[in-house]
């Protein structure tokens, strides 16, 4: 049996045009759905056989409420299910917004219809721009107990921009609930659905008449299960809205936690140089001192000055970078305008140590996507360690060359290399290679971190290939222009 409308119905119009209509009241999505599960509670309780028309988001915590009724009441009942026609693109459902804002109430089950799950219903079938589109309903018809629920989501106003600049479209508009067991109201809702009924629809049997005045004892049950599914809504509520302070309390503690140790380190950091300075001060005052040991003292102060002197630049820099990265604007830059210079830069260093540096950057490679400046920052700092950790007459490589979407920029070296045990702790803050013999080679152990940093915004990775005492290849991955950047892919092997 199909039933269609000939004529466009809205039931919140025809409630509204009884005289002395009932004052509609704006609430939640979640208390509408308390509502039908204290009249399925009541009706199951009762053991009460009812025609139910009815017009309800398609989600499954919904339709699961209809079954848990008509499992109980079995065949007895009658279900009319009003639905929009799904050829078309539906917009929301008015109480459809119940799953965004509880999502531990609902299901996002979307079903586009209810006949697997209810044999004894009839589906009413509305044009897709009917106003019922904006309406959900539940009608209750029997001789014991009529009720109707109705739910109208209000037209959305123009979007308009907030104080913030923010749009603000009312997607938490709340819903017109209307709650009445008067039978002139409900009598007024059935006639209308008769008057709009196509001639030939099957026919129907909706000649009820709705009793006048409902029981009392009905009505007391009923108020009573209304309060305890909008309590059990509300702890469900309370719980989820619990769970994310929870949530968001453990992210603070843990922010905190490592801003502490942020902190600790750079105290550990700052104070190991000013240890070493006083030291040597304090040597220097001695009257006996002879001067290679003056000069070796004088020495280890400038050194430590230029500790103390790299590791704030370079936490300067790190400060400054976190702060201002994320509204950095990507440029379009070629390697070959970057890399050349940077090295020659390094020449002299290189040959001081009687270090092999070279490179291989095609010109027709083509421009990549970068922070503003930040290849060059990335170049240096990876060129730097390339030098400063390969000893004397070694060699240092820099290649690049097209990979798919990217360029590839690698840094190759045969220095002292990196622990396997060591890899995955090299772009950490603070963090400075030492060898067997425990060597310090100075610096901030901020390099990487910073070409970590400059990565992330850049959209591009990086790898890292290591092994003791035979060199290390550090792999640079950019976009190059044409590709999306994306995040970041850090891959130490």
């Amino acid at each position: 049996m199909n039933v269609s409308l000939a004529k466009d119905l809205s039931v919140y119009q025809l409630v509204m045009g009884v005289q002395a209509p009932p004052k509609p009241l704006s609430l939640s999505p979640a208390t509408l759905l308390s509502l039908v599960r204290a009249q399925i509670d009541l009706l199951i309780e009762q053991q009460i056989a009812a025609t139910l028309w009815l017009k309800l988001p398609p989600e499954k915590i919904w339709q699961s409420e209809l079954a848990r009724y008509q499992s109980s009441v079995g065949a007895s009942s009658l279900i009319y299910t009003c639905q929009i026609d799904e050829s078309e693109k539906r917009e929301d459902e008015g109480a459809g917004e119940a799953r965004e804002e509880n999502t531990p109430l609902s299901s996002s089950s979307p079903s586009s219809s209810l006949s697997p799950l209810f044999p004894h219903h009839v589906p009413v079938h509305l044009s897709p721009d009917s106003q019922m589109r904006r309406e959900n309903f539940l009608m209750v018809l029997s001789p014991q107990f009529c009720s109707l629920i109705l739910a109208h989501r209000p037209l959305k106003k123009h979007k308009n921009k907030t104080t913030s600049g923010k749009v603000n479209t009312n997607k938490n508009q709340p819903l017109l609930i209307i709650n009445s067991l008067e039978g002139r109201i409900i009598q007024q809702v059935l006639d209308g659905i008769k008057q709009a009924i196509t001639p030939e629809s099957s026919p129907i049997p909706i000649d009820f008449t709705c009793p006048t005045v409902p029981q009392g004892a009905l009505m007391n049950q009923l108020f009573a299960k209304q309060l305890l599914r909008q309590d059990e809504i509300n702890r469900q509520i309370i719980a989820v809205r619990t769970t994310k302070l929870q949530q968001q309390n453990q992210e603070l503690q843990n922010k905190e936690q490592l801003k502490d140790e942020y902190l600790k380190n750079v105290c550990q950091e700052l104070r190991t140089p000013l240890t070493h300075m006083k030291t040597a001060l304090s040597l220097l005052n001695s009257p006996n001192l002879k001067p290679p040991q003056r000069q070796r003292y004088l020495h280890m102060l400038n050194t430590q000055c230029d500790q103390q002197n790299s590791l704030i630049t370079g936490l300067l820099e790190l400060v400054q970078l976190e702060r201002n990265l994320e509204g950095t604007a990507l440029e379009s830059v070629r390697l070959s305008e970057i890399v050349p210079g940077v090295v020659s830069t390094y020449q002299p260093l290189a040959q001081e140590k009687g270090i092999m540096l070279a490179y291989t950057v095609p010109t027709e490679l083509p421009s990549i996507w970068c922070v503003s400046g930040g290849l060059k920052q990335i170049v240096i700092n990876l060129l730097h360690n390339s030098i400063k950790f390969t000893p004397n007459g070694g060699e240092v490589w820099v290649r690049a060359r097209i990979q798919g979407n990217y360029v590839q920029l690698e840094f190759r070296d045969t220095g002292i290399g990196i622990a396997e045990s060591e890899i995955s702790k090299i772009f950490d803050r603070f963090y400075r290679v030492r060898t067997a013999a425990n060597e310090d080679y100075g610096g901030a152990g901020l390099g990487l971190t910073i070409v970590q940093q400059l990565l992330v915004r850049s959209g591009g990775s990086i790898s890292v290939k290591s092994k003791l005492y035979e060199g290390s290849t550090f792999t640079v991955q950019l976009p190059s222009v044409g590709d999306t950047p994306k995040a970041i892919a850090i891959e130490n092997q």
